[in-house]
C-alpha cells in the first residue's frame, strides 16, 4: 500500500515539475513582442527621418528619446526572456560555449532579475518623463495634473527599487 502512494506522490511531483513548460509560450510571446517594438522602432525612425528639414529640434530629441525607450523595454525583455527561461523552464546548455552568448547569462538568480527589472522600469519611466517634459509647450503636451501623476508614478519607482535593493542587501548579509 505504502508503495502505491509513493508512486502516486512521485507521479505527481514529475507533473508539477514538467508543468514549469507552461511558461515556455509565454516567453515566445515576449520573442514575438520584440518584433512588434522593432516595427515601431521602424515607425518612429521613419517619422524621424523624414522630418528631419521641418521638425523642431524638441521634436528630434523627443524622437530619439522614443528609440531609446524602445530600446530600453527590448533590452529588458531580452533579460526576462533569457533568465527566466533559463532560472524556471531549462537550462540552455548547448549555447554554453557560442561566442554571443552574453556574460551574464546563466548568472542572473531570480533575484538578480527583480532588481535589473526593477532598475529597467526605472530607467523606462525618466526617458518616458524626459520626453513628456520636452513636449511641454506643444500641442502633444499633457496637462500638468498628468505631469504631476508621471512625476510621482516615477518617484515610486525610483523609491521601490531604492528600498528592494537595500531589502535585497539586508538579506545577502
Amino acid at each position: 500500500m505504502k508503495s502505491a502512494a509513493k508512486k502516486i506522490e512521485h507521479l505527481f511531483e514529475h507533473f508539477l515539475f514538467t508543468s514549469r513548460w507552461l511558461l515556455a509560450p509565454v516567453y515566445l510571446a515576449l520573442v514575438v513582442a520584440l518584433g512588434v517594438l522593432l516595427v515601431k522602432s521602424g515607425k518612429v525612425l521613419w517619422v524621424l527621418t523624414t522630418t528631419i528639414m521641418t521638425a523642431s529640434d524638441d521634436d528630434i530629441i523627443i524622437g530619439v528619446l522614443s528609440l531609446v525607450d524602445i530600446s530600453l523595454i527590448m533590452n529588458l525583455l531580452v533579460i526576462i526572456i533569457f533568465s527566466g527561461y533559463e532560472n524556471f523552464v531549462s537550462k540552455m546548455d548547448d549555447l554554453h560555449e557560442h561566442a554571443d552568448r552574453p556574460d551574464w547569462m546563466g548568472h542572473i538568480g531570480f533575484s538578480d532579475l527583480k532588481l535589473k527589472l526593477i532598475g529597467s522600469i526605472v530607467a523606462i519611466s525618466g526617458v518616458d518623463l524626459l520626453k513628456n517634459f520636452m513636449a511641454l509647450g506643444s500641442i502633444h503636451a499633457p496637462p500638468t495634473e498628468d505631469m504631476a501623476w508621471m512625476v510621482g508614478i516615477h518617484l515610486t519607482f525610483v523609491i521601490s527599487g531604492v528600498l528592494y535593493a537595500l531589502t535585497d542587501r539586508l538579506n545577502r548579509k
